[in-house]
C-alpha cells in the first residue's frame, strides 16, 4: 500500500538538514511514498530544496503563501521563476487567502493569489491553496483565474455545499488530520460524500495531527492514519482508498513512474 502527502512544510517539521532527511526516510518506512514539499517563503523553499537535494522522492512546490504578503521579497517573481526551472517542482503553491489572520490587507492578498495564479496558468503548473476564513473570495477569484492545470484545495476546513461548487472548477479537495477531529462535522460530511476521484490527502506537518496523536508535532509518517479515519468512515477497504488517492495524486502532478 502506497501513500501521498501532499502537503508537508518538512522545514517546519526540524531546520536541520539530515533531521529532514531522516523525516523522508521515516515516512517511506510508513508507506508514503511521495511528498510534496511546501514553504511559505521563497528563502525557505531554496534552502529546503538544497537540503532534500538527494531525496528523489520528494517533490517540490514554490509560491509566496498570504502570511508573506507583506514581505515578499525583491525580484519574487524572478525567484520563483528560477525554482520553477529546478527539477522536480511540480506546482505553485501554497498560495490563496487567509483572513483569519489578517495578513497585510484583502486587497494587498489577493493582487498577490491574482499575480501567482497567472504565474501557474503560464508555466502550466497546477496550484495549492490556501483558503482561511476567506472561501468566498478564493472560489469568485478561481472562477476566473483558476490555470489550465487546474489546483488542490489544500487541508480543506469549508462545508459540503462549498466543495460541490469548488468540485464545478478543475479542483481537488486534500483533507488533512483535522478530518480525524471528532467535532470536524462539516469535513466528516464532505469526506462521505464527494467523489472519489477528487480526494487527496496530507499530514500539513507540523500542524494538524492525527487525532491519536494529539500533542504531538505532525511528521508525513502520521499519515496513514488519516487514510484509516477515511477509510472507515466511507466503509471501504484501505488499501483501495488508498490505491485511488495515490492515482489521483500522481495525476494532478504529473507525476509518471
Amino acid at each position: 500500500m502506497k501513500l501521498f502527502d501532499t502537503h508537508a512544510h518538512i522545514g517546519l517539521i526540524h531546520e536541520d538538514p539530515i533531521e529532514q532527511l531522516i523525516i523522508t526516510q521515516e515516512a517511506r518506512q510508513a508507506g508514503v511514498e511521495h511528498i510534496i514539499s511546501i514553504c511559505n517563503n521563497l528563502h525557505d523553499f531554496f534552502v529546503v530544496y538544497e537540503n532534500l537535494s538527494t531525496a528523489t522522492h520528494v517533490y517540490h512546490s514554490i509560491g509566496v503563501s498570504p502570511s508573506e504578503v507583506s514581505y515578499p521579497g525583491k525580484d519574487w517573481e524572478r525567484k520563483i521563476e528560477e525554482g520553477i526551472s529546478l527539477d522536480r517542482v511540480v506546482a505553485l503553491g501554497e498560495i490563496g487567502l487567509d483572513y483569519y489572520r489578517k495578513f497585510g490587507n484583502k486587497d494587498s492578498q489577493i493582487e498577490l493569489f491574482i499575480s501567482q495564479l497567472e504565474m501557474a496558468d503560464k508555466f502550466n503548473l497546477p496550484v495549492i491553496i490556501h483558503n482561511r476564513e476567506a472561501g468566498g473570495d478564493v472560489l469568485d477569484i478561481l472562477k476566473e483565474k483558476l490555470p489550465e492545470r487546474g489546483g488542490i484545495l489544500h487541508c480543506y476546513s469549508e462545508n459540503w455545499d462549498f466543495a460541490q461548487k469548488a468540485l464545478e472548477l478543475n479542483l481537488y479537495i486534500s483533507f488533512a488530520g483535522n478530518v480525524t477531529y471528532r467535532n470536524a462535522r462539516n469535513l466528516h460530511e464532505t469526506a462521505l460524500q464527494m467523489p472519489l476521484d477528487r480526494m487527496l490527502i496530507e499530514s500539513e506537518s507540523p500542524f494538524m495531527v492525527p487525532s491519536e496523536y494529539r500533542g504531538k508535532r505532525n511528521r508525513p509518517s502520521y499519515l496513514p492514519a488519516t487514510l484509516d479515519f477515511i477509510a472507515e468512515l466511507r466503509q471501504m477497504p484501505k488499501e483501495d482508498l488508498a490505491e485511488q488517492l495515490y492515482k489521483n495524486s500522481l495525476k494532478v502532478f504529473d507525476i509518471n513512474e
